[in-house]
């Protein structure tokens, strides 16, 4: 570990709660192997307005470098940046901030970060079609950037209800900005879902099933069928395995969890702070080890 100085940047994550958090783990590590002079922190924000709005001061007052940004702040950030980009204005949402001397610049790494963990295994998303179950944050910023990196079909599934009636309108303002057809179905319907599943080359799950306290359940039906050649991406990384998954893995199916995603999303986050590439291969390792001893 490098030696705190006078001159050592400061990063770190708005969170509540944040001590569950491994980015400081992730980007410490990141520092180190890149040798830069920085560090990272956790920090327990309250959620309400004020306070927030404090928090996001200070990034200029204390001349952090940037943040990221967890939930409940990612919706509540877009009011406090200066300027946003694409996905963000797509997503309506920030996951991290870059300081640009006092300037805040709002990007989200959340779908760059899926993206780039499909290319990392030779998944080329344009052209595709897919389905995602769910429709909360996660879904929102695989889709809009699925459709921006050139997906030509997203289904969508999700049980009806006041969130699959705000993706509705998020789905509108995606295909309005892209070339991307977006399709909700509402899970109760397995017939329609069934035909999704046929026509995709991807399946994404972003929903919380499969992860405790839900372990052991999936929000794929079980009446529903995967064929051999359909790719199957759970953004779940604890279990390493979800039930969908083993499914998938049963049925043939390339799987992947969501491992992956969480560290691309950082590295973007770590290139946007300082301009270099994060080491991939050993973050990864330090991750998978810290996980399965946690």
């Amino acid at each position: 570990m490098q030696t705190i100085t006078g001159t050592t940047a400061l990063a770190g994550i708005f969170a509540n709660p944040a001590t569950h958090s491994i980015s400081p783990l992730m980007h410490n590590q990141a520092f180190d192997l890149t040798q830069i002079d920085a560090r990272y922190l956790a920090f327990e924000v309250a959620k309400d307005e004020e306070t927030f709005a404090r928090a996001i001061q200070s990034i200029r007052d204390l001349q952090l470098i940037g943040v990221n940004l967890s939930m409940p702040f990612k919706q509540m950030a877009l009011s406090y940046v200066d300027e946003y980009s694409r996905e963000v204005e797509l997503i309506q949402a920030i996951n991290t901030i870059v300081n640009d001397h006092g300037r805040l610049i709002g990007h989200n790494t959340d779908g760059k970060g899926f993206i780039q963990s499909l290319a990392a295994h030779h998944i080329d998303i344009s052209d595709k079609t897919m389905t995602v179950l769910g429709c909360g944050g996660a879904a929102l910023a695989i889709v809009a950037q699925a459709a921006l990196d050139g997906a030509t079909k997203i289904y969508v599934s999700n049980r009806l209800g006041d969130s699959f009636t705000r993706f509705l309108a998020h789905a509108k303002r995606i295909e309005q900005q892209t070339a991307c057809t977006i399709e909700l179905i509402p899970i109760e319907q397995q017939e329609t879902l069934q035909h999704a599943l046929y026509q995709s080359d991807l399946l994404v799950n972003t929903s919380a099933l499969g992860m405790h306290p839900h372990e052991g359940k999936m929000a794929l039906p079980p009446a529903c069928n995967l064929h051999s050649s359909l790719v199957v991406v759970d953004i779940i990384y604890t279990p390493q395995e979800t039930p969908l998954l083993t499914l998938a893995k049963s049925n043939g199916c390339e799987i992947h969890n969501g491992l992956g995603m969480l560290i691309h999303q950082g590295a973007l986050a770590f290139e946007l702070w300082t301009g270099k590439p994060m080491p991939i291969e050993p973050i990864t390792t330090t991750i998978t080890t810290y996980l399965k001893e946690r």
